[in-house]
Parts: C-alpha cells; structure tokens; sequence
C-alpha cells in the first residue's frame, strides 16, 4: 500500500495535475491525461514513456 503522505505530494509528470489510487490499488491515474502510473513492489513508477493509456471516458 502507498503512503498517504506521499499520494498527497505526487502529480502526474505530464500536467503537473493531481494524481489518484486506483481502486485497486495498482496504480495511480490522471484523469486530465487520462494516463495510469503503475505501482509495482510499493513504489509508483512516475514515468511517462511507462504510462498505461486509459480509454477516453464515455458521454
């Protein structure tokens, strides 16, 4: 699980916008970029070339 603490000061390295736990607690998303940032072994991994793209959400 990820430290509350450091959710608080992350942003996405695209947009500088907030970030959020997904609700699996995988992975921390973007919704401005629509990008999701792997969490893997407890640590985010904060890189945009390592992004998932996410679908564009529906109407």
């Amino acid at each position: 699980m990820i430290n509350k603490d450091l959710l608080d000061i992350l942003a996405c390295p695209q947009c500088k916008g907030p970030v959020e736990l997904t609700k699996e607690e995988n992975g921390l998303v973007c919704d401005k970029c629509r990008l999701m940032y792997e969490i893997i072994d407890d640590i985010p991994v904060m890189l945009i070339d390592k992004a998932i793209r996410l679908d564009r959400k529906k109407p």
